[in-house]
């Protein structure tokens, strides 16, 4: 119900336009009635004549009053629905944007989207049709079952061969408004599109602290879409008022031509037009009950789905009490740090304690499995240790805000994830504010301003979804120039150059050695010889840390780090 607050005039005003509609479908058996009843009473068939044609226009402007608001029950009350699952929509994505990667880890992306398209149209159908069919039904229902109490029911069988009539006219209006239907269908494929590209990307999001710019842009496809329906259920309120009007002035045809010919003497049926339009009146309560079981059916069930990801709290949050995180001069430390991705679930990290000096460039080594990556998933907490501590600059990272700590942080990930746009726009994802010329400079680090300029366009170039036009290596100097963009103090290079051919990683590297100089810089990498040149190598193990220092003394130690620089090197 409080999706209906902020619309209470509006669903007021549709619930009194729904009485009004019943209460002059009953009007017209009504009228017809006192027609055939007061007859006899007239002076002459020339005064019969104008009282039954009086009686008609006042008829008439009873269907005039009953297609007005037929219109604002039909747009007004589907554009309430509209913005009511807008509001939905839009505060299911906000909260997807806030909930942890341990979410996601268990959740399938489709099925997300569909909880966020599917879902929430069908609650929009409920939110609009419910209390209005409700409403008509009803009054409907019970207002025609009193008129015919006093009817002759031997003629309903009559009136029955009209049914066939109403089904042709539906299929081929239907048919006229599925054009309007696949634009909508286009537009919402937009909006699961963006949708898509944002939460396929979170961790580039979260690394970024993006989450309102993604937040944004979802927001300008979301009001597309609002104003696609609003054309939609415009179309289809003129379909239905032209529909009703038809059906009531045929209604009113039979009525006034057959008043007439009893008028004449020509036709001796008291009660017949009457009783065709309360029969009317009566089966449409029922039509309308079949359609509001399908709407409740699908609404509620939608409504259910979307709950249950609005009710999923985040794993991880903001302490109430947490601060900024300010000045970092990228003092990292690790105090028996352990972590499992579930209750009772094999442990990945057991008892690591590491202090990392700040501006010190260290890398992280050992067999895959050991839990590399997932140690540089705490520092910005995308995970929670699941023991001990993690600190920056002598602050546990759950005492400073999200928001903070991650803006201190940069990520360059072994899988590189660009979003569908211009190369200039995806250098700007962590700095929306850069100035061309900062751009630009922060590709030249990244030895990266070379290759976009022989682009198409250059930095205008769209590279595609997820840069599917671009190369592995340059990909990857674009990430790197990202990071140059948001100039932390705290790198991570998540296996950033593992999956690149020799060149591409020359040119990597040479961008990487150039990021990481003055900064706090943690590396994963399998090619050890990509860290030769690190301020300390540490060797991580199922244990923990195993081993540590630089790497030729590690090598004359002949420990784990030599022996896996063996094994690499007989490869």
């Amino acid at each position: 119900m409080s999706y209906y607050r902020p619309h209470i005039p509006l669903l007021a005003a549709d619930i009194a336009c729904a009485i009004v509609i019943a209460a002059t479908a009953l009007a017209l058996p009504v009228c017809a009635n006192w027609i055939t009843r007061n007859l006899s009473a007239a002076a002459g068939p020339e005064a019969a004549i104008v009282a039954i044609l009086t009686m008609g226009g006042a008829m008439l402007a009873l269907v005039g009053v009953q297609a007005l608001c037929t219109l604002f029950v039909d747009y007004q009350g589907h554009v309430m629905g509209a913005r009511i699952e807008s509001r939905m929509r839009q505060e299911l994505f906000e909260h997807l944007q806030k909930l942890s990667f341990g979410f996601y880890d268990r959740e399938r992306t489709g099925q997300l989207m569909s909880r966020i398209t599917n879902d929430l149209f069908a609650v929009g159908e409920l939110c609009h049709h419910g209390p209005e069919d409700l409403a008509i039904s009803l009054l409907k229902f019970l207002g025609a079952a009193a008129i015919l109490a006093w009817l002759d029911p031997t003629l309903t069988g009559a009136i029955l061969a009209a049914f066939p009539v109403a089904v042709v006219y539906a299929l081929y209006f239907n048919g006229r408004m599925n054009v309007i239907l696949r634009q909508g269908k286009a537009q919402i494929g937009a909006i699961n599109a963006r949708v898509e590209d944002s939460l396929s990307g979170i961790r580039v999001v979260k690394a970024f602290g993006a989450e309102a710019e993604e937040t944004r842009r979802f927001a300008v496809e979301n009001d597309r879409f609002l104003a696609i329906r609003r054309a939609g259920y415009l179309s289809e309120a003129h379909f239905s008022v032209g529909m009703e009007a038809f059906a009531q002035l045929v209604t009113l045809a039979v009525i006034v031509a057959g008043a007439v010919r009893v008028a004449q003497g020509a036709l001796d049926v008291a009660d017949l037009l009457t009783f065709l339009l309360c029969v009317a009146i009566l089966i449409d309560p029922v039509r309308r009950a079949v359609n509001f079981v399908r709407l409740w059916q699908q609404g509620y069930t939608g409504f259910q789905r979307v709950m249950e990801v609005l009710e999923t709290e985040p794993d991880i949050r903001d302490a109430p009490d947490a601060r900024t995180l300010g000045r970092v001069r990228g003092e990292i430390r690790f105090q028996d740090v352990g972590f499992t991705y579930r209750i009772g679930g094999p442990p990945v990290l057991r008892g690591v304690s590491l202090d990392i000096r700040p501006g010190e460039f260290v890398a992280l080594v050992g067999a895959s499995g050991v839990g590399k990556s997932t140690l540089c998933a705490l520092l910005p907490r995308f995970y929670e240790a699941t023991s001990g501590r993690v600190l920056v600059d002598g602050r546990d990272v759950r005492d400073v805000t999200l928001e903070s700590l991650r803006r201190n942080i940069g990520l360059v990930q072994q899988d590189v994830y660009l979003f569908a746009g211009t190369v200039l726009e995806n250098l700007r994802y962590g700095r929306p504010d850069a100035t061309r010329a900062e751009v630009e400079a922060a590709a030249r680090r990244a030895c990266a301003h070379d290759f976009i300029r022989e682009l198409p366009d250059g930095y205008d170039t769209d590279i595609g979804e997820r840069g599917v036009r671009l190369s592995g290596g340059q990909k990857q100097r674009l990430t790197i120039a990202r990071a140059f963009l948001k100039d932390p103090p705290i790198l991570i290079f998540d296996e950033a150059t593992s999956a690149l051919d020799n060149e591409s990683e020359r040119a990597v590297q040479q961008a990487l050695t150039e990021l990481a100089r003055a900064r706090t810089t943690l590396v994963i990498a399998h090619r050890l010889s990509t860290v030769r040149n690190a301020d300390r190598i540490v060797v991580l193990a199922a244990d923990g840390v195993v081993e540590e220092g630089r790497h030729d003394d590690l090598i004359a130690a002949d420990g784990p780090y030599a022996r896996l620089h063996r094994t690499q090197a007989s490869l």
